[in-house]
């Protein structure tokens, strides 16, 4: 018998002002043109919300609690190395799919979807084509929209095997 599962996570992070030095990390690209967020972390909103969305299944609290020991009393702000924690609270659940949608003003991700993808893919051991990834400039409705920051949203299913 075999368990499906539904996770939802979402994160959200604003720009650092201009002058500061940090780099912009999304979905684990560096994105130059763009401040980086303000994170104690990297910042990276997609990796959180994969982490979230895993922690909406397994209720291991891996960004309040395993990436806040990791980065206050190790140092370790690189959203990647919670991301593989969180991967391995699934047990036996095996990741099917994970859906991403981003809304922010900038950077332009839209040519860089590919690449984000494999990035995703090859850190979560997932094929490009269980990756989802959909970019809305918000249209300066919300304060992402205007260009403050960045959100996303994720949805991710998993099966027992």
């Amino acid at each position: 018998m075999s368990c499906i599962r539904v996770g939802i996570g979402q994160d959200s992070h604003r720009f650092l002002d201009s002058e500061a030095i940090k780099p912009c990390i999304i979905g684990g690209l560096i994105f130059p043109e763009v401040p980086g967020l303000d994170a104690d972390s990297d910042g990276d909103v997609v990796f959180h919300a994969i982490c979230n969305a895993i922690t909406s299944i397994t209720g291991v609290a891996v960004l309040g609690d395993i990436a806040v020991k990791l980065c206050h009393q190790e140092g370790v702000t690189d959203s990647q190395i919670y991301l593989e924690h969180a991967l391995e609270t699934l047990g036996k659940q095996k990741i099917q799919h994970v859906a991403l949608a981003i809304e922010g003003k900038r950077p332009r991700l839209q040519n860089r979807i590919d690449e984000m993808r494999q990035s995703i893919g090859r850190v979560m051991q997932l094929k490009t084509n269980q990756v989802g990834i959909t970019v809305t400039s918000g249209d300066g409705l919300t304060d992402f929209g205007c260009g403050d920051g960045l959100q996303c949203f994720c949805t991710l299913t998993t099966m027992e095997c």
